[in-house]
């Protein structure tokens, strides 16, 4: 609505002058205020300027001796070359599993979802088919090689996991190739083809539709209605879709069977996880809210680190020591509720009293990133991500006997 105190609302602002008015130099600030649903006041956000390289793979590291842990945050061009070079990395140290995090991946491009997926399945299986109306079926396949296709395999995904995101896990899950876990992903699943016009622009117009290999449709259906349909997401969250599997009703018209073991999974939009993880608000509070808002916690620990930098890397060389030693003290949280106030954000107890340990860990993940990169911000913030809690339990129990996925 605003960018620092001009007006972008109403105005029919185009997108180009809203870029001269974001970018500016590398370490200088902008102030923006936006309008959120739900929120009766405009939400403040301060942002300072960087260069920001933009990376598929933003985490790979070791989660123990035998588990690799890879998370991608969407399928651009370099996203299955950056994929194999972790991947390889994590073999060589002894990977003989892997979390796949794809949760919050909105997705990208359809043939590095199709080449991600070929790294899991082996010769000739199929992967996703696109069909429509007036489109006849096209079918797309792995090739014979593929960097893990062998060993446990657990893919991450939740309600931000769409289009590329879900071709992938459809088809692992189709194959009995992985364990699906996390909440029913976005339901996105729509070709689209541009259609140029004499004066340059062009119409975007759908063609066809993805499918799993099982003939699972992964869009979500229109029938309702427009507003319905963009109001999908918030439906899911008052229906208690989000907290409860039970709540999620499936019709048998749209049951399906998987390739191999002929487990039951269903279509109509998205891909449902073969384990179901509830969305857990018992730690946010509006305190916390606004402390991510007004960029509190991360300006906090950017500046505590650059001035400790070399006496924390002398205590703390490594990440593995980090993880283990550090202890945030209570003398630093009380500075950062005293830096919080300073920008504008008034100590809270009842908030304090609800999201302190939620604070005190993503306070600590920053620190890690600060001193090393998000390798080491996602080792940390991992430690209460119930989704790959619920992954490495899984990796150690009797989960993929007991839902009949075979270690391929």
């Amino acid at each position: 609505m605003q960018i620092d105190t001009a007006n972008v609302a109403g105005i029919k602002i185009t997108n180009n002058d809203v870029f001269k008015k974001l970018r500016g130099d590398k370490g200088t600030k902008v102030n923006v205020k936006i309008f959120r649903r739900g929120e009766s006041q405009l939400l403040d956000f301060e942002i300072t300027r960087d260069k920001i390289p933009l990376f598929s793979v933003d985490a790979s590291y070791m989660a123990d001796p035998k588990t690799g842990y890879i998370k991608i945050s969407r399928f651009a061009d370099s996203t299955v070359e950056e994929f194999k070079k972790a991947l390889e990395d994590l073999k060589s140290r002894g990977m003989q599993a892997l979390i796949l995090d794809l949760s919050g991946n909105g997705g990208g491009y359809l043939n590095r979802a199709i080449e991600l997926a070929d790294e899991f399945l082996t010769d000739n299986k199929s992967i996703v088919y696109t069909e429509g109306k007036a489109n006849p079926k096209q079918e797309y396949f792995s090739s014979p090689i593929g960097g893990f296709e062998k060993g446990k395999l657990v893919v991450l995904i939740d309600e931000g996991s769409a289009s590329a995101s879900e071709i992938v896990s459809g088809a692992i899950q189709d194959w009995d190739r992985g364990l699906i876990i996390g909440r029913r992903s976005f339901a996105k699943g729509l070709v689209q083809k541009p259609f140029p016009l004499p004066d340059g622009s062009a119409v975007r117009l759908t063609i066809a539709r993805y499918y799993t290999p099982s003939g699972r449709c992964i869009q979500k259906s229109y029938e309702k209605g427009d507003e319905d349909y963009e109001l999908d997401l918030s439906n899911r969250f008052k229906h208690g879709e989000l907290y409860s599997a039970d709540s999620i009703k499936f019709n048998d018209s749209l049951r399906y069977e998987t390739q191999q073991s002929k487990r039951t999974v269903y279509g109509g939009g998205g891909i449902m996880p073969d384990i179901f993880v509830p969305l857990d608000t018992t730690k946010n509070s509006k305190y916390h809210s606004d402390l991510i808002r007004k960029t509190v916690m991360f300006d906090f620990a950017l500046t505590y680190t650059d001035n400790n930098r070399k006496e924390l890397l002398k205590k703390y060389p490594d990440i593995s020591k980090f993880r283990s030693d550090f202890k945030l003290t209570d003398a630093m949280f009380e500075d950062l509720i005293a830096f919080g106030e300073k920008k504008g954000v008034p100590k809270d107890s009842a908030g304090l009293a609800v999201s302190s340990e939620l604070i005190k860990v993503q306070l600590t993940a920053l620190l890690a990133r600060d001193l090393w990169n998000t390798d080491a911000y996602w080792q940390v913030i991992n430690e209460i991500n119930p989704f790959f809690i619920k992954a490495m339990e899984s990796l150690k129990n009797d989960t993929f006997e007991r839902i009949n996925i075979a270690e391929r």
